[in-house]
């Protein structure tokens, strides 16, 4: 078990609240969200549904103050997986988002991207400090 370095837990934490604000978002705005974005109201819902649970693995992680540093490093890959699906969301041949849409998507994923670069200096502080 990893203890989450001061910076760890701050990214954690700041990931989850973030995380938690949009997964709420993306599920009560879904339907309201269509024309002005150019998504499917069930992609925003679903993965507003879905992040729901990565948010409470994320608190948790830092109520518990620690953590398998594998389960950090799945985190981080999670986060990287994310910022690929967005990217492909925003500019694949699966949906046609609005220009809007587009600027929305590669917002959120270069804070997701920020959230992973964030849990990877604090995993290497907290291989430092061990």
């Amino acid at each position: 078990m990893t203890a989450l370095s001061s910076c760890l837990r701050k990214a954690l934490l700041a990931d989850a609240v973030v995380s938690g604000a949009a997964s709420l978002a993306m599920i009560a705005g879904a339907d309201f969200t269509y024309d002005l974005l150019g998504l499917p109201s069930a992609l925003l819902f679903w993965a507003g549904v879905a992040s729901i649970t990565f948010v409470t693995l994320l608190a948790m992680m830092v109520r518990a103050g620690r953590a398998p540093g594998s389960l950090i490093v799945a985190v981080i890959v999670t986060h990287l997986a994310w910022v690929a699906g967005s990217l492909f969301a925003a500019f694949g041949p699966a949906f046609a988002p609005s220009l809007l849409g587009q600027v929305f998507v590669v917002k959120q994923a270069a804070i997701v991207g920020v959230f992973a670069q964030l849990q990877i200096v604090g995993l290497r502080r907290a291989g430092a400090t061990a």
